[in-house]
């Protein structure tokens, strides 16, 4: 199998039900990392791996619902799948509330929790790109002066080298430097991707800073 296909992470204390599905998720290509007690899992799964998280309701210790809820106060972005033999309203309500991305009674239909797992795996592969992108665009404006983002906010503004130039006392050729300094360090050749970068400094939450 390969070591870089996705991890997911099943919890179950119930010796053939974890076989079982174990053997059931390797069949389509996912590893799997089995557990037999939640604070084992607690305590020793990968949490910066790609993949999603099986998760029994009923176990020993502490409950499913309740390592659900201490996975989402500790952010944990993988997304997990809840497990239960006697599921309830409350209990469902209970776990959607704290980030369960499926709820399945057992015994689990075969496709059902395959669908589920492929549709998890898929969402956190995107979750993952997106908080990569956002990494990368916080990292890119760190490199900016404070007045290449005083520049950077007027040239998405759609100001004009001279517009900008007036605006912040500047010569238009000095201008025309920090833009070329903005356009190096955000990694960005065209205005087009400079305004695409702007963007997702944004989005990001650091785009607004720096500016007039």
């Amino acid at each position: 199998m390969n070591p870089t296909s996705p991890l997911i992470q099943l919890v179950d204390d119930d010796d053939a039900v974890r076989d079982g599905l174990a053997l059931l998720i390797g069949t389509v290509g996912l590893r799997v990392a089995a557990w037999s007690h939640p604070q084992a899992f607690l305590d020793g799964f990968d949490r910066e791996s790609i993949g999603a998280i099986v998760l029994d309701v009923r176990m020993p210790g502490a409950s499913g619902l309740t390592v659900l809820e201490q996975l989402q106060a500790a952010g944990i972005d993988q997304p997990v799948i809840m497990l239960t033999g006697h599921g309830t309203v409350e209990m469902c309500r209970r776990a959607f509330k704290a980030g369960a991305a499926e709820f399945l009674e057992k015994p689990v239909d075969d496709e059902r929790l395959l669908e589920a797992l492929h549709d998890a795996v898929r969402a956190h592969v995107k979750v993952r790109g997106r908080n990569t992108a956002d990494r990368e665009a916080r990292e890119r404006f760190a490199r900016l002066s404070d007045r290449e983002r005083e520049v950077l906010s007027l040239v998405v503004a759609g100001l004009t080298n001279k517009e900008i130039a007036r605006a912040l006392a500047l010569s238009p050729r000095t201008v025309e430097t920090h833009r070329a300094h903005l356009s190096a360090k955000l990694e960005s050749p065209t205005l087009a991707q400079l305004i695409r970068r702007y963007a997702a400094l944004a989005e990001a939450g650091e785009g607004a800073a720096g500016g007039p």
